[in-house]
């Protein structure tokens, strides 16, 4: 593994293209996620009338924060801005047009980017079923609960147990564990069109 050691940024880049977990909570007081304005009467879970940049702080302790292209801009600069932006975009757009074409609906993810030698780089972990939402296009209903193929799956299990999100975590039983793991072998599978066992061979 080439490992490179990056000056993080301290901004996650979320890309939605679908009103679900916080955006959904802001745009019900506010309606509006990130201080883009969005249409009224939208439902949870339904899609967006186009992709929006929603940055959130990037902290040590405690929750990200919602904010907006504004502060974005005033504390990295407007050249890595409008970088950062205009690439997660980018990457999200045609990550979600590969998706639904394997049946899959990536409601929205994360970035994180990082300077190497005076240049933007991608760092972390990239559209994977820990930093984005993964629904089954098959299934989709605005308005309703949907079907997850991501960590979704763990953190209803966490609210349905109301742990207070204070350390130390409860452990997690197995057969959630196991759940879990179908659900991202499956994305796999349906994105892929392989096994992950068909790597080795």
């Amino acid at each position: 593994m080439l490992v490179k050691k990056a000056k993080t940024i301290p901004v996650e880049c979320v890309v939605r293209g679908y009103l679900s977990g916080s955006a959904w909570k802001e745009y019900q007081s506010k309606q509006s996620v990130c201080g883009i304005k969005l249409p009224k009467g939208l439902k949870e879970f339904e899609k967006l009338p186009q992709a929006i940049f929603t940055p959130s702080t990037k902290e040590d302790t405690g929750h990200d924060m919602n904010v907006s292209e504004d502060y974005v801009e005033k504390k990295l600069g407007k050249k890595i801005f409008k970088e950062i932006k205009e690439i997660s975009l980018k990457i999200y757009k045609k990550a979600a047009s590969y998706a639904q074409r394997c049946g899959i609906i990536i409601a929205d993810t994360k970035f994180e980017f990082g300077i190497y030698n005076q240049k933007l780089i991608l760092i972390d972990e990239l559209l994977s079923p820990d930093s984005s939402r993964f629904w089954p296009k098959d299934q989709y209903k605005p308005g309703s609960p949907q079907v997850s193929f991501d960590k979704q799956f763990v953190r209803d299990y966490l609210e349905s147990i109301r742990w207070d999100k204070n350390p130390p975590a409860p452990t997690l039983p197995q057969e959630i564990i196991l759940k879990t793991k179908e659900k991202y072998l499956l994305v796999y599978r349906l994105l892929t069109g392989k096994d992950i066992e068909d790597e080795d061979t």
